[in-house]
């Protein structure tokens, strides 16, 4: 059976109660700015207007994401490949959604609001001492804010060393492409070398 309307859905699952249907807020109070400030990573999520959806992490030390009120983000566009596909979405829709996690906490930190990139100079200026300011910065709208339960990362294990695996027995990002893009060439860069590059480049 494939469940085709929201009502299918809930005859199964029923409804949330308690404290899962109340925790959204619509405003970052003390907990959540102080998750943010200790997070060192996310996921954005945005999509286009035909439906199109892209998930692509974002990293820095803590704090790298500004808190600039109660309402608004600010995350820098840190130097990449040029690829933009969360920018062209936010240009296209405005929709984000972001999950923030911190290294040894199974909750993680949801928020969905809407999005606009800027090149505003005081906005740039929070970042000019990072070793390549970014060119561009993500500025949210805060629609919606709540924590998410542990369960997920807890079934994982994703803080253990559980399912961690050792880098040197896992093939190198370069010699998947070559494989996945059929050029039949042998990477010349090992993955030490690439990592040492991609430092030179953060």
């Amino acid at each position: 059976m494939t469940i085709s309307n929201t009502e299918e859905l809930r005859a199964i699952y029923g409804w949330p109660k308690g404290r899962a249907k109340d925790k959204v807020l619509y405003q970052l109070e003390k907990h959540a700015k102080h998750f943010i400030a200790c997070s060192p990573f996310l996921v954005l999520s945005t999509f286009d207007r035909s439906g199109k959806v892209d998930a692509s992490p974002r990293g820095g030390k803590p704090g790298f994401v500004k808190i600039i009120n109660d309402q608004t983000l600010i995350i820098p566009d840190a130097k990449g490949n040029n690829r933009v596909d969360s920018l062209m979405n936010i240009v296209d829709t405005g929709a984000v959604g972001c999950l923030f996690l911190i290294p040894g906490i199974d909750e993680t930190l949801r928020i969905n609001g809407r999005g606009l990139i800027t090149t505003d100079a005081t906005t740039l200026h929070l970042f000019s001492e990072e070793q390549h300011p970014p060119k561009a910065c993500l500025k949210i709208g805060i629609e919606e804010v709540f924590l998410h339960c542990a369960k997920a990362l807890m079934r994982s294990e994703l803080w253990k060393d559980t399912y961690r695996i050792d880098r040197p027995g896992f093939p190198t990002i370069g010699t998947m492409l070559s494989d996945q893009l059929g050029t039949k060439t042998i990477p010349s860069e090992s993955q030490e070398e690439m990592v040492e590059r991609y430092k030179k480049d953060l």
